[in-house]
């Protein structure tokens, strides 16, 4: 269904107070806070009929309608960069995001994005995530390669993001971490917030965004373990984040404990060496996204992708294989 100009929402299921533009960002995630925000402050937010600030708090029983503007008509210029197209059709596209390229234009980020290359190679993108964020439905940090969904028409964005928020998408993805597990397997849950320390980062915290990961242990090597991780929520940075809280630092990650702070925990001197030759290799957290699960925003049918690891981790886990036969 195309999405609608006009909604009406109720805040009868409320149980405590909480934020204008919060409230609505949780309920059409598909739309960023600061995207309500400017809404709000144009008046085209009304709570009881009254026009409100974003900072209104809202409680049970009220009744809030949001207009919507017409989109604005895109001007990025595309730009001829190889990207790697899984399928495409008129409705979306999926591509396998290679490490270094950040998904769509934003601060210091003007051109080279994920975005810019869709452009070229695909053409029309959704209008639903503005000038800088056509058809993007979800996101991958910089560094973190892998699968991505993007929507062409702003149906098809509307129905995904409602998959994404109601979790029927499923997000798979493979890292390397630091360090061996005990158990097989487990789940990382709590709230995430924005560091005190540095804003551009993210901490587990007593209050913030609800964020759970469930992971499962594919291989133990010496220093290391290869992870499969499902998100059951989609945080800012969730998965580097959650594995650093539990002394597991996804390995190569140089923003959240990933990288030389973890070689004092090495006992043996041949392993230091070792994780040194590997990061090296390796100077971004080794996460991908290899499996993404989503039902067809409009054909309806389920649709299943895999990708194989990048390049620069199939080299870190073969040196890790080659040194735990030579130990055998």
């Amino acid at each position: 269904m195309t999405p609608p100009r006009t909604i009406i929402l109720k805040t009868d299921s409320l149980i405590q107070t909480i934020r204008l533009d919060r409230f609505l960002h949780e309920k059409h995630p598909e739309y960023s806070r600061s995207f309500f925000q400017k809404l709000i402050e144009q008046g085209l937010v009304r709570v009881d009929g009254r026009e409100a600030k974003p900072s209104l708090k809202l409680s049970a029983g009220q009744t809030v309608e949001v207009q919507f503007p017409e989109p604005e008509p895109l001007h990025l210029e595309p730009q001829n960069i190889p990207l790697p197209i899984l399928y495409v059709d008129e409705h979306i596209v999926v591509v396998n995001k290679p490490p270094g390229m950040v998904v769509h234009p934003g601060a210091g980020v003007k051109e080279g994005t994920l975005v810019h290359a869709l452009l070229y190679h695909v053409g029309r993108l959704s209008s639903v995530g503005g000038e800088t964020r056509p058809g993007i439905v979800h996101r991958l940090d910089k560094n973190t390669s892998g699968l991505l969904v993007v929507a062409r028409t702003d149906e098809a964005h509307y129905a995904l993001s409602q998959q994404f928020a109601s979790k029927q998408a499923q997000r798979h993805y493979l890292a390397l971490v630091w360090h061996p597990f005990q158990q097989t397997e487990g789940t990382i849950a709590g709230y995430l917030n924005r560091s005190k320390r540095d804003r551009k980062k993210f901490t587990v915290a007593s209050r913030g965004k609800k964020a759970v990961t469930h992971f499962r242990v594919r291989k133990n090597f010496r220093f290391l373990s290869l992870l499969e991780l499902r998100l059951e929520t989609g945080r800012t940075h969730q998965i580097r984040v959650h594995l650093s809280s539990i002394q597991h630092p996804v390995f190569g990650d140089p923003e959240y404990h990933g990288r030389n702070r973890q070689l004092t925990r090495l006992t043996r001197q041949e392993d230091r060496q070792l994780a040194q030759r590997l990061l090296k290799m390796l100077p971004r957290q080794a996460l991908h996204a290899f499996r993404l699960q989503f039902q067809h925003p409009v054909l309806g049918e389920w649709m299943t992708f895999e990708t194989e690891l990048p390049e620069d981790m199939v080299q870190v886990l073969n040196i890790l294989r080659e040194q735990d036969e030579a130990l055998q």
